[in-house]
């Protein structure tokens, strides 16, 4: 196991500060402590298993690069994972070498449902979406306690017809369903509650309750399975595993045991012995006198290739016993590398089947009194702990469904923890045991990151649709994480600055597809407020900011020495995980040549050097030598804010700037090779971003650092060709404050009229990627006879950049949402109550910054919020969730939602960003 002891040492083992947290009372928060401190490894066993692991770049070796076809569903019951390991409600330890998960049948499928289904980016009319039907309702920061519910349809599951039907389908038709294939009518299905209760560290007690919702008897298999993630089969020299029933391995290794010492014994439960070299020995424990079946994790090469198989038993071995009634398909002498515990019944309608496990440390013995003697009241305990802690975190004053979506946003963000394991150069290189992969791989896909080495646990965006880890959606995480677990938050913004994640030249991984790629430069943005949420709550962990920081200052040169084409601050940033929502795909060539001078690139980089400025004034209080650092972000900055607004214009350089004066909005320009430049007028959040990069200073914190107010005063004093669009820096605001910002509060009174405007981009549900206006007026550009153009679509893109699985083009995103909040938020804070603007635009209605923030949470809100008919807009028209008692509470997070009707779109568990609902409703019921 060399690869995870070496991804151990690099682990950082410094002392966690003292943290007064609000939660510090509870007994979840005394385990979060312990686990600070490390004095019990209470997150050693978690959710940290993929939901795929099929159709991912890190189990693709193809020549074309072709990851979803290289292992596709089809092939993932059968082929052994390289890299990671998937499965269905499942719990792993955080190193991911034992695993444990629910598989079921049904006895109509054709397979187990060990794994979630959905479509690859080229069988969807609108690129990969997962096809299930499963929810998080509950987890502690710990895991001491987690809830997951499956709803598992009775009739054959629709493979087949969810294929064919999403590829029939154009871009111009919405996406074909599960719930519109019709097999959970009448309600024929099970819901099948997985829920996870941690007696200690490395004790977990499994509790799985199945229920027959529909109206007649139907029959259930369940197969909670344990497995070892394949090591040893790759040439590194790493020893084998073992699973065997736990009184034959005695039997196995002591040779004074009784032969007849492994025969079952009615008055005890069926118990597994895993025996791990890392570990040590683990026991799984199973109610009743289930029976065990073993096979290897190991791939069937004889299904797949034709080719041989290592031995007679293969990963799929206990899929093919129970389904196809294949003999030998088990091993009889009950060892292995994964197994299952086989439990069948036939369910009556409304009636339940409740299966208990324990996967311990120990070895309890006798069996049923020391596994399940107390397994009720640890469950019983764990639950009201849980609920003791998030009374301390979710206002009281929230209204219950408000509360209900707090906790499933929560639960969702935990939940989506996984061991993420990647390690580049062996990647690129092959493993010994296998073939080499082809030759041009380190030319192609992130072959220049062979220094990456991640072995983690780690935020993902989404475990189905998206899992891995993207740097962008992981810094908004950490700001709905900071409320529950901070340590977890910061520890995340570190390891992605880490020398095996960080680029040597100082560029973030942006995300499996491509590391190279570009994404918004959020990370000091999001460890500011993380240190800030902490500090609120007694804790200025100054080491932890510190520490980022200087990471920081390497990506920020990054971002000055490649995107800054012609050295005049004006950035290109290409993709910046907008995907579509340009004229062109802004990382590819430009089919007229030349470039684009980015509003929202180079808006990004005017908040990132405020970021930074605000965190060398911080870290000034002890230190004053960061207050040089923080001047030279100051002057930064206001180079960049002083391009923003004049490029073209008094600098004296041909162009054309990105401030448009005639329509009071922010445009990206494009740079022709001749010199040339025209402006693309398409109304989108680019114009939007740059009210982002805004900071107000206040006097006492000028007043400490009188180095870094010489500087500004001077500065602002003697170079007023540079300041002198930004009056607020020397007009005082509210409270004498000072305001740095790219957006003049003139300018910023004009782009809030377009914003706010209900024809363009303020809908029911928050801001609109892009301005309605574009529904009938598209902008056009022609260019040689051919002709690019972008309209207004609120739902699914129709356009196939970027695979077609995301858009831009007018849905609601959280996370600019979110950001657009806190910015109005700033300029009130530096213009108050005496500046107001009509919201909506044309109503009659004025309000101040602060009410507008509010009025924009309130419209993300209800997105999630049930209203009178019990119709929660993210849902759609899919009635079962208004009308059912056994839907109508659970709640999905989508990645973004319909302009216009609020419903959810793309991935259906991005609780990562749109987890921020859970930091704004918090907000909004007083708190922090």
């Amino acid at each position: 196991m060399a690869e995870e002891k070496k991804g151990d040492e690099k682990k950082p083992d410094e002392k966690k500060p003292d943290e007064k947290k609000a939660e510090a009372g509870t007994e979840e928060g005394k385990r979060l402590d312990e686990s600070r401190k490390r004095t019990a490894h209470w997150k050693r066993w978690g959710p940290y298993l993929s939901e795929r692991s099929w159709g991912t770049v890190r189990e693709d070796y193809s020549h074309d690069g072709a990851a979803w076809d290289y292992l596709p569903h089809d092939a993932a019951r059968s082929k052994a994972y390289r890299w990671d390991e998937d499965g269905l409600a499942g719990i792993s330890d955080r190193h991911q070498l034992l695993c444990f998960a629910p598989a079921l049948w049904n006895g109509r499928d054709a397979i187990l449902k060990e794994r979630l289904f959905g479509l690859s980016g080229s069988e969807g009319n609108h690129g990969e979406d997962v096809k299930e039907q499963y929810f998080y309702l509950d987890s502690t920061p710990t895991h001491s306690y987690m809830k997951f519910l499956y709803k598992y349809p009775q009739a054959a599951f629709p493979y087949s017809a969810l294929v064919e039907e999403n590829k029939r389908r154009g871009r111009a038709a919405g996406e074909y369903e599960i719930l519109d294939t019709g097999v959970f009518d009448e309600d024929r299905y099970f819901d099948v509650f997985v829920e996870y209760a941690k007696a200690g560290p490395d004790d977990v007690c499994i509790q799985i309750t199945a229920v027959n919702r529909g109206p007649e008897v139907a029959p259930l298999h369940l197969l909670p399975t344990l497995w070892f993630r394949n090591t040893w089969a790759w040439g590194h020299e790493s020893p084998r595993p073992r699973l065997a029933r736990a009184a034959r391995q005695r039997m196995q290794t002591d040779p004074r045991a009784d032969p007849a010492g492994w025969t079952p014994d009615p008055r005890h439960a069926a118990q597994i012995e895993a025996v791990h070299p890392y570990y040590g020995p683990r026991w799984l424990t199973c109610e009743g006198l289930p029976p065990l079946l073993f096979t290897e994790n190991e791939t069937n090469a004889a299904r797949l290739y034709g080719g041989e198989n290592p031995g007679p038993y293969v990963k799929d071995g206990i899929g093919d016993h129970i389904v196809s009634g294949k003999e030998g398909a088990v091993n009889p002498e009950e060892t292995g590398t994964k197994v299952a515990a086989h439990y069948a019944f036939v369910l009556g309608p409304g009636e339940a089947a409740t299966v208990r496990l324990r996967l311990s440390d120990y070895e309890p013995l006798p069996l049923n009194a020391a596994a399940f003697g107390d397994f009720d009241d640890i469950f019983a305990k764990r639950r009201a702990e849980a609920d003791e802690f998030y009374a301390q975190v979710i206002p009281a004053n929230l209204a219950p469904p408000a509360r209900s979506v707090m906790r499933q946003a929560f639960a969702g963000l935990l939940w989506s923890k996984q061991f993420y394991h990647y390690v580049q150069e062996q990647w690129l290189a092959g493993d010994p045991a296998h073939p080499p992969p082809p030759q041009d791989r380190r030319q192609g896909r992130n072959g220049e990151w062979a220094h990456l080495f991640n072995a983690d646990v780690l935020s993902m965006p989404d475990k189905w649709e998206y899992p891995w880890y993207a740097a962008w959606d992981l810094a908004f995480h950490c700001l709905p994480l900071a409320l529950i677990d901070s340590g977890f938050a910061k520890e995340q913004l570190v390891l992605m600055l880490r020398e095996w994640y960080m680029h040597p030249n100082g560029q973030l991984p942006a995300y499996e597809w491509e590391f190279s790629d570009v994404n918004p430069p959020v990370h000091a943005w999001a460890a500011w407020r993380v240190y800030k949420i902490e500090k609120k709550r007694g804790t200025a962990d100054r080491p932890f900011l510190e520490r980022v920081f200087h990471k920081l200052l390497m990506n920020f040169t990054w971002w000055v020495n490649r995107k800054d084409a012609e050295g005049r601050n004006v950035f290109q940033g290409g993709f910046l995980g907008l995907d579509n929502i340009g004229v062109f795909d802004r990382s590819a060539p430009l089919p007229t040549g030349g470039h684009i001078q980015q509003a929202d690139g180079t808006s990004w980089m005017g908040m990132y050097c405020l970021n930074l400025m605000t965190i060398a004034l911080e870290l000034a209080r002890d230190n004053p030598a960061y207050e040089d650092v923080a001047s030279k972000f100051f002057e930064h900055f206001v180079r960049i804010a002083y391009a923003m607004n004049d490029i073209g214009q008094a600098s004296g350089h041909r162009g054309t700037r990105l401030w448009d004066e005639e329509d009071g909005f922010y445009y990206d320009v494009l740079q022709r090779p001749d010199g040339t430049s025209e402006p693309l007028k398409v109304r989108s959040m680019v114009g939007l971003i740059p009210l982002f990069a805004v900071e107000t200073l206040e006097p006492k914190v000028l007043n400490k650092l009188p180095h870094f107010k010489r500087r500004l005063d001077w500065f602002v004093d003697y170079r007023p060709d540079l300041t002198a669009d930004l009056p607020s820096m020397t007009i005082p605001g509210k409270g004498q404050r000072r305001l740095l910002a790219i957006v003049s509060p003139d300018r910023l009174r004009r782009v809030l009229r377009i914003m706010l405007d209900e024809r363009e981009f303020l809908s029911p549900y928050g801001v609109r990627a892009l301005s309605a206006r574009h529904r009938d007026h598209p902008y056009v550009l022609s260019v040689e006879g051919r002709e690019y153009k972008v309209g207004y679509e609120p739902a699914e893109s129709q356009t196939e950049v970027f695979g077609g699985n995301s858009n831009w083009r007018g849905p609601v995103w959280f996370p600019v949402n979110y950001l657009l909040i806190e910015s109005l938020q700033k300029y009130h804070h530096y213009l108050g109550d005496d500046y107001k603007v009509e919201c909506p635009t044309g109503s009659g209605v004025w309000m101040t910054l602060w009410e507008v923030a509010a009025d924009l949470s309130a419209r993300l809100g209800r997105l999630f919020l049930p209203d009178e008919s019990g119709h929660r807009p993210a849902h759609g028209d899919a009635a079962v969730f208004a009308d059912d008692p056994h839907w109508r509470d659970l709640v999905l997070f989508y990645e973004y939602f319909h302009g216009d009707t609020g419903a959810g779109l793309g991935a259906s568990h991005q609780t990562g960003w749109t987890g921020l609902i859970a930091k704004i409703l918090q907000q909004s019921g007083g708190k922090d």
